[in-house]
């Protein structure tokens, strides 16, 4: 029997009447599954690839001054397409955003792998940003128009599982691949493998989530206001990082011009009352901030500290995350089950209780005597509580968006997670300088090395527990994920 969905309107909007059968891989959802799941798994594995060639492209091009600026100019951009495809995609449709993020994102891998100055590098990482953003917002908007609501928690955990291969295998690939055949190939090697899953996913795209929610209503043009805010936060953001490279009086200039263009911009940009925690999808989308933010930016810190303090090699260090990769997806799948769906806000607040108890007892290696294997099993248990939070609360926001808003609230959503994970980050390495740790920034020469090898043990301490406290905030903001009833 073939399996039908529709759309039918009980005076409050658009109500979903889900009458497939089967689930993620069902026979109406299959190829779309593979295809969308299958361009996850090619981003989540350039994501985790790029750190291993990034030093040896610095080194080539001559540019290890400006190593930082190619992830900054990455993330910088991907602000900016994020709301571009919230609109693009509320508008007219997810598809013509999506596609169009593909292209970006690949044109900016083949600009990277054959840059001839750094410079070129750096703009290809931002071609690259821009299409990054375009794409995760189309894919949530693929996935709040094309699956039901009983399926949506499981083809986020699909998500979540994508990254955990890449997460163990990238970087000894690219390291192999750069070692054998070359830094570019870990940049123009990626591009053609999405060829196949975008065959897959389009014509399902095409035919459960193209064209605006209501194809009868006139249509509206880009809210230009809220592009000027994209523009705004992605020059504040480009700003406040570029003084983050350098600890002197000076960078208090673009600290504060950036801070001046933030602070209107992000307000105009997420949801109202997202800052005071109102319950419902303010609270989502600042619980998405908080958790990705403490988390990130503790786990920066941790294979220093595991080399400066206990004498692990890099390898080793590294390592010591790789079962994150597991748990996150477990947590993701756990958070999946339909048994568990009454109890999702519980579920987020035992989720943030365990990341502020991983960060905290990270620190605890400071402590000769205690096994250096502590922090592997405390970030497994800390991966789990984030794979609970970040699938559910990726669940909740669209299940609290109306069809004709999933675009600009997932925008939001990431934009909190982005914006928060550069501000912790920037925070704790600033607090990790001031107490000896040497100076931070989004990449580390050798000298920033050295002098973190003397870092003294406060300065690791000044970074952790701040940042469990702010995941203990967390676990506040989950219990304010529920609307309720009546009001």
């Amino acid at each position: 029997m073939t399996a039908l969905r529709s759309r039918r309107t009980d005076g409050g909007g658009a109500v979903e009447v889900d009458d497939a059968p089967g689930g993620v891989l069902g026979r109406e959802h299959r190829a779309l599954s593979i295809g969308i799941v299958s361009v996850v798994l090619l981003i989540a594995f350039e994501a985790t690839a790029v750190g291993t060639a990034m030093p040896v492209a610095a080194r080539e091009l001559r540019g290890v001054e400006l190593y930082a600026f190619a992830f900054s100019a990455y993330f910088t951009t991907s602000l900016f397409g994020m709301v571009v495809s919230g609109q693009w995609a509320d508008r007219r449709g997810p598809l013509g955003a999506l596609t169009a993020g593909i292209g970006a994102f690949a044109a900016g891998l083949v600009l990277a792998g054959t840059a001839g100055a750094m410079w070129l590098f750096i703009v290809g990482r931002a071609v690259q940003g821009l299409g990054g953003g375009l794409v995760i917002v189309a894919l949530y908007v693929v996935v709040s128009r094309a699956y039901p609501e009983r399926l949506r928690p499981t083809i986020m955990a699909a998500f979540a599982a994508s990254w955990v291969v890449p997460s163990v295998v990238g970087p000894l690939a690219a390291g192999t691949v750069t070692e054998q055949l070359g830094w570019r190939w870990v940049f123009t090697g990626i591009p053609v493998l999405v060829v196949v899953p975008l065959a897959l996913a389009l014509p399902a795209i095409r035919r459960t989530a193209s064209g605006p929610v209501d194809p009868e209503a006139p249509a509206t043009a880009f809210d230009t206001r809220r592009i000027r805010l994209a523009l705004a936060i992605s020059l504040g953001a480009g700003l406040l990082q570029f003084a983050g490279q350098d600890l002197r009086w000076l960078s208090l200039i673009p600290a504060l011009a950036g801070a001046a263009l933030l602070a209107p911009a992000v307000r105009g940009l997420l949801p109202r009352g997202t800052y005071r925690a109102a319950r419902g999808l303010p609270s989502v989308v600042l619980l998405r901030g908080v958790a990705a933010g403490s988390f990130i930016a503790a786990e920066s810190f941790v294979p220093l500290m595991l080399v400066t303090q206990r004498g692990l090699s890099p390898t080793l260090a590294g390592l010591s995350l790789a079962l994150g990769g597991a748990t996150w997806a477990l947590g993701s799948y756990v958070q999946s089950r339909p048994p568990v769906e009454p109890y999702r806000e519980r579920l987020t607040a035992v989720g943030m209780v365990l990341v502020a108890t991983a960060i905290a007892t990270a620190p605890t290696v400071l402590i000769p005597s205690v096994p250096v294997w502590i922090v592997a099993a405390a970030w497994g248990w800390g991966c789990f509580g984030m794979g609970l939070v970040i699938s559910s609360t990726s669940v909740l926001l669209l299940h609290l968006s109306a069809p004709e808003e999933a675009g600009t609230n997932s925008a939001a959503l990431q934009i909190s997670d982005g914006l928060s994970n550069v501000l912790l980050l920037a925070s704790g390495g600033a607090a990790f300088a001031a107490l000896g740790g040497g100076a931070v920034g989004g990449g580390m020469s050798g000298h920033a090395v050295s002098a973190a090898g003397g870092s003294h043990p406060a300065a690791f301490a000044a970074v952790f527990l701040p940042m469990a406290g702010v995941a203990l905030v967390g676990a506040w903001v989950a219990t304010r994920l529920r609307v309720p009833a009546g009001s």
